[in-house]
């Protein structure tokens, strides 16, 4: 695979809030952004491909965030893939479940694009 190449992907129902981390991830090199509007959506796509990334919205229609992460995180192949939660709960049990579940960052909403690049970039490695 390309190492200069980086495939993002973004699952988030609210399209303003997926538009918002298209831009600031388009910014990234050679980065290939994918969109899932929902829960079963994201996980249609995660297992059915490679990528280097995920960004994972919790409060999702279908299938919650923190469902979707327990179930990539269940999948041996996608067992290493960095997971930033986004989310407008604040609350430091969601933080404490949503990494217990084996996320990587977490990030609240409102998002600043600077910070998703800079999360992006480090759990990359670029």
């Amino acid at each position: 695979m390309d190492r200069d190449k980086h495939r993002i992907l973004i699952v988030e129902d609210s399209p303003t809030m997926r538009q918002l981390l298209v831009f600031a991830l388009k910014r990234l090199k050679g980065a290939e952004i994918v969109e899932a509007a929902d829960g079963m959506d994201g996980l249609r796509k995660v297992t059915s491909d490679d990528y280097d990334l995920a960004l994972v919205d919790i409060n999702m229609p279908v299938m919650d965030g923190l469902k979707l992460i327990s179930l990539i995180r269940a999948e041996d192949a996608l067992r290493e893939m960095p997971i930033v939660v986004i989310t407008t709960e604040g609350a430091k049990e969601d933080r404490e479940r949503a990494l217990a579940l084996g996320a990587n960052e977490y990030l609240t909403k409102p998002i600043q694009a600077n910070r998703v690049l800079s999360l992006a970039k480090s759990l990359l490695k670029i």
